[in-house]
């Protein structure tokens, strides 16, 4: 029977624990769920929760008809979130294996930011310190995730352009990173770290050398570092 159990945990034939929050670190009926999520204690990978806005969701316009935002703009826009997030969590918390960015519009799942780190000592000290922190004039919401394989996470139909279902699919709908960056921030990841920042949070001045400005995420001053000190 044990032994059983065991098999079936975390798959749709498990009555107890719920296999959608096990593959996805996230459910559609959250609190209200029938079923058990099972928080984990330790992971490598966290979730930090609707911290991406996608500026085509909110650049429609009246009748929908199209968007305000280029294909080339929303791009450009969204590799530069990508880096700083991920520039962020290497120097500050520790070396990154992947981080992957959900493009579904359901609640549970929109904007959502995985991160999954090479130790689970750093991906603790994360959730930890994001929780005190702050992006874009928001809270950081971060906990660990089960999370572990994104192969089984993710929307197999969305990868092939065939998902029926949309924006509001509950299985990971990916926005992939320009090819440039990619080979940036994966090719340059052991520079990074032999010249990485030990003073903690970076403050970056306003262009017209008056007051500070808020600019990603906040600490007590913004950490964002000027281009040249992160190797542009």
């Amino acid at each position: 029977m044990a032994e059983y159990l065991a098999s079936i945990f975390g798959t749709e034939k498990d009555k107890v624990n719920c296999s959608f929050y096990f593959k996805i670190g996230a459910c559609r009926h959250g609190d209200r769920c029938s079923r058990l999520h099972n928080k984990p204690t330790f992971s490598q990978t966290i979730l930090i929760q609707n911290i991406y806005r996608n500026p085509q969701n909110s650049a429609q316009t009246a009748d929908a008809s199209r968007c305000a935002v280029s294909d080339v703009e929303m791009q450009e826009h969204y590799d530069e979130f990508f880096e700083e997030v991920f520039t962020e969590m290497e120097e500050k918390y520790g070396e990154v294996e992947e981080m992957n960015v959900c493009d579904n519009l359901g609640d549970h799942l929109v904007g959502n930011v995985y991160v999954k780190f090479r130790r689970e000592e750093d991906a603790e000290k994360a959730v930890m310190d994001l929780n005190n922190r702050w992006f874009n004039g928001q809270p950081i919401h971060a906990e660990l995730s089960p999370v572990t394989d994104f192969r089984e996470a993710c929307c197999r139909q969305y990868e092939m352009g065939e998902c029926t279902r949309g924006g509001f699919c509950n299985f990971m709908h990916l926005k992939p990173i320009s090819r440039e960056l990619r080979r940036e921030l994966y090719g340059r990841r052991r520079k990074r770290f032999k010249n990485h920042f030990k003073s903690g949070a970076v403050v970056l001045d306003h262009p017209g050398g008056s007051d500070r400005v808020c600019v990603g995420f906040v600490y007590v001053h913004v950490f964002r570092a000027p281009s040249h000190l992160r190797g542009e």
